[in-house]
């Protein structure tokens, strides 16, 4: 399977997925054939057909710089910021981020003022982990979420209502579960990789707090990931399948009954069942619980090494401010994807009816992004604590205390820097 712009929402082993193929191609040799500075722009690889077309498409249709569209091989979070300390990195840049420390370390460059009267517009969700003391770093291009689809008749036929709480998805599961089909696909891994965070969101906690501490030094995080776990050890989880999470090739052959995906896949499950399939939040877990809706949104930065800074922001700004064709484009025309900009959304029409207007709901009512303060450190010691605790049974309380120590201290380091 080629990987997408949906690799962004999973965490942990996900995130390392990110892989490319192509080279830089265009008109006058991959350039937009523009009269000023040659400005390169990288992206990481997308899988639905055209991206790549478009992206140089619109590089093309910009006059004032000759901007050279790469489409990057490899891992791509790892090469850009590996690039971003050499003065051969690229002058405007696809990231999921930027990271705090490439921030603070002042290897991206300031946009705020190319959001000026026009901030409120973008969707806050996904603004707020690219904004840091009120500057911002990074400007959104698409929201991506993840919902949990499900078949009515299936769940109709076995007498059940969507669950609305994590017990009812463990009991759903169960249920769903025959000699053909398993009650729910949450990943080959069983959902320790693409999960993440949202557990302990779907408890009423969070990763990081506002003020900066751990967000999950309660016992509902435990209750919560052992719950997970009892999906996992009661068989009721489809392993194995094809493909993975970010596929819904396992829902539509009907190998499960629900399956946890993104957005992304609506299209593909709307021509296997036609109405027959609706789409939920991570269902809320225990009294303080509420449901949980992964989002995360792709930005445009800029390299603080670039020669033409100037000349760079004016392209981001063209691209991603001002072209709300090529935006509402970029989103809807080559997958399915909610525009960053919050009119752009609204206006869309394949957005505002079905499953799909549920999801654009969810993710306004119920969404959650991964805090800048949640560093690439304490997401490695969470993701390898969920993993033990959903394939081996580990005890959760007593990973977690583990993972609160390790976070601390990193949160301790953070608050340092910044000092």
């Amino acid at each position: 399977m080629t990987i997408s712009r949906r690799t962004l929402l999973g965490t942990g082993a996900a995130l390392g997925l990110l892989t490319a193929c192509g080279s830089n191609t265009g008109r006058g040799g991959g350039g937009s054939g523009g009269d000023g500075p040659r400005l390169s722009h990288w992206y990481h690889q997308y899988g639905e057909a055209g991206t790549e077309q478009a992206v140089k498409r619109y590089a093309a249709a910009y006059g004032k710089a000759d901007v050279r569209v790469q489409w990057r091989p490899g891992n791509y979070d790892e090469q850009t910021a590996a690039a971003l300390l050499t003065a051969s990195g690229p002058d405007v840049f696809e990231v999921n981020g930027p990271t705090l420390d490439q921030i603070r370390g002042g290897q991206v460059v300031d946009l705020t003022d190319l959001l000026d009267g026009v901030e409120d517009d973008f969707n806050p969700v996904v603004l707020a982990p690219k904004t840091h003391e009120g500057r911002i770093w990074a400007v959104p291009q698409v929201v991506d979420m993840q919902v949990l689809y499900y078949r009515k008749s299936l769940l109709a036929d076995a007498g059940l209502k969507p669950p609305g709480t994590l017990d009812e998805l463990v009991d759903a599961a169960k249920e769903l579960t025959t000699k053909k089909t398993k009650g729910l696909f949450l990943g080959n891994d069983g959902g320790a990789g693409v999960l993440g965070g949202t557990p302990l969101h779907a408890a009423g906690l969070s990763l990081v707090t506002d003020d900066g501490k751990v967000g999950f030094d309660d016992p509902a995080a435990a209750r919560a990931l052992a719950k997970v776990r009892e999906l996992y050890a009661a068989k009721s989880l489809l392993l194995g399948a094809p493909s993975d999470w970010s596929d819904p090739s396992a829902f539509v052959q009907e190998l499960t009954a629900m399956q946890w995906s993104g957005l992304w896949a609506l299209p593909a499950v709307r021509k296997a069942f036609g109405d027959d399939f609706g789409v939920l939040p991570f269902p809320a877990d225990g009294p303080g619980g509420r449901p949980a809706v992964p989002v995360g949104a792709y930005g445009a930065a800029v390299s603080a090494r670039t020669k033409h800074e100037r000349a760079a922001k004016e392209y981001v700004k063209w691209l991603w401010v001002d072209k709300t064709d090529h935006q509402r484009d970029f989103a809807l025309s080559y997958g399915f994807h909610i525009p960053a900009r919050r009119s752009l959304a609204a206006k869309a029409d394949a957005l505002t009816e079905g499953p799909a207007a549920d999801a654009v709901r969810y993710s306004t009512e119920h969404g959650y992004a991964e805090p800048l303060l949640w560093t690439p450190a304490s997401r490695t010691a969470y993701q390898d604590a969920l993993s033990r605790v959903i394939k081996s049974g580990a005890n959760p309380e007593r990973e977690l205390r583990s993972v609160v120590r390790k976070v601390s201290a990193e949160l301790e380091r953070v608050r340092k820097r910044s000092s």
